[in-house]
């Protein structure tokens, strides 16, 4: 019997992973349905009806510590048990939770929003809208687009079907994509640039996909953009920061504060993009798709020239095996068939493990991922007993902060900081130790 069970939610869990759901969002769907299964013991999964289902959600929602999305992946998961795995046929097209809710001023009236307005099981919109998805994945590679953004753009389209609940694509126009925005804005009550990312990938949708002006609707509700200050760290925070973290992770995030160095333009950094003769760093592709020159601080030289050894035995070791080799533009490859097994265009931070190309299904090693660095700082804060928001990016904003309180004018740190107006950089001039004239404040006089 229990041999029985483990096979079926080993099963469940392929299927949920064949239907294109992440492997480590799988394991929590597997999570959620083996909790509803074992919320009711005297019934089996196909003798239970939606009021049951209904019933497991509202019980989980009250749990202290759930959040809504964890709420929102726990209905996904029986959603998809019924409709995907058993096809028992079950109508769960408008699941609601049952009687009152205990608060609805906050929390669970926000739930009630999320099972009125829950987007169809994603292999059902996958089916329907199939070639318009193939489409859409070719139009965005032709442009070099990234995988990130590719995903992001499709997963913003297959929310806005799903909205319009299946519609043909031919009969959706500029009211239905105002209709959506407007829904973002003033029910979701998302973020500026959350909205306009929705918006960016609608628009492309319609223009290069479908190949059709999708109209206007420009007077759709715009998510309020807040001014914000960025958050940033002292000199002495930073030396607290970095001396919390040790091996790969101080070594990004030292370029990230020494460097002025985004995110992913750190990851992506490429051998041949590090001059040690000069101390220079060359960010290829930044945000804009635009190239920038940057300092490499002196006293990283020495560890990345001792890091990119180790990174030489692991390319070698690759070499050996038959490993496919770094992934490079496809022009770049066509041009320059062998550059992808060159040395000088291998990642300075390279993964730990080989992955299969999302593109090309070939087996390569790709750089690390964004989320352990992410891990690492916000942990390295933690044990620097920091007390405040430390991300990534602090690093940055931190780097821009103090060039300017050393004394250097905003236009070279604007050309250091790859930003194309000078008023984004004016921002830092708010966070210095002294802003303005270091003028004293009343009391001090």
């Amino acid at each position: 019997m229990a041999a029985n069970v483990k096979n079926f939610w080993a099963s469940f869990r392929k299927a949920v992973i064949a239907s294109g759901i992440p492997e480590k969002n799988a394991e929590w769907y597997v999570r959620w349905a083996k909790n509803f299964s074992n919320s009711s013991k005297d019934k089996s999964l196909k003798d239970r009806s939606a009021d049951d289902i209904r019933r497991f959600l509202l019980e989980f929602s009250m749990q202290d510590g759930i959040q809504p999305w964890q709420v929102q992946q726990a209905e996904d998961s029986v959603v998809f048990l019924y409709d995907a795995y058993l096809k028992t046929g079950l109508k769960l097209q408008n699941l609601r939770p049952l009687g009152p809710m205990p608060d609805p001023s906050s929390f669970h009236q926000h739930r009630q929003k999320h099972f009125r307005d829950r987007m169809l099981p994603r292999a059902e919109i996958d089916a329907r809208y199939k070639k318009w998805f193939d489409r859409h994945k070719s139009a965005m590679r032709v442009r070099h687009y990234s995988i990130r953004t590719e995903r992001a753009y499709e997963q913003w389209i297959r929310r806005f079907l799903s909205f319009h609940k299946k519609r043909a694509i031919e009969k959706i126009g500029a009211k239905d994509i105002q209709a959506y925005l407007n829904y973002l804005a003033q029910t979701r009550q998302i973020a500026a640039s959350t909205q306009n990312q929705a918006l960016n990938a609608i628009v492309f949708f319609f223009r290069e996909v479908v190949k059709r002006d999708p109209g206007d609707f420009s007077d759709f509700v715009r998510a309020k953009r807040p001014l914000r200050v960025p958050e940033v760290l002292t000199t002495a925070q930073v030396k607290r920061l970095l001396d919390s973290l040790n091996g790969i992770n101080f070594l990004m995030a030292g370029l990230l504060y020494g460097s002025g160095l985004r995110l992913m333009e750190c990851i992506r950094l490429r051998v041949k993009d590090i001059d040690f003769e000069t101390n220079r760093l060359t960010v290829r592709d930044g945000k804009g798709r635009k190239d920038r020159v940057t300092m490499l601080p002196e006293r990283f030289a020495p560890l990345l020239k001792e890091h990119l050894q180790n990174v030489r035995a692991i390319y070698d070791q690759d070499l050996k095996k038959g490993v496919a080799g770094v992934y490079i533009w496809p022009g770049l490859g066509r041009k320059y068939p062998n550059a992808a097994g060159e040395w000088i265009w291998q990642y300075v931070f390279p993964s730990n493990r080989l992955s299969v190309d999302p593109r090309s299904s070939s087996v390569r090693r790709h750089h690390v991922h964004s989320s352990s660095l992410q891990k690492a700082v916000k942990n390295a804060a933690f044990k620097a007993g920091l007390d405040k928001k430390v991300t990534c990016h602090t690093l940055r904003h931190s780097f821009a902060t103090h060039l300017l309180e050393n004394g250097y004018d905003i236009r070279t740190v604007q050309e250091l900081m790859g930003h194309s107006d000078v008023s984004t950089t004016m921002i830092y001039t708010h966070v210095l130790n002294k802003p303005g004239l270091a003028v004293q404040s009343p009391l001090d006089l």
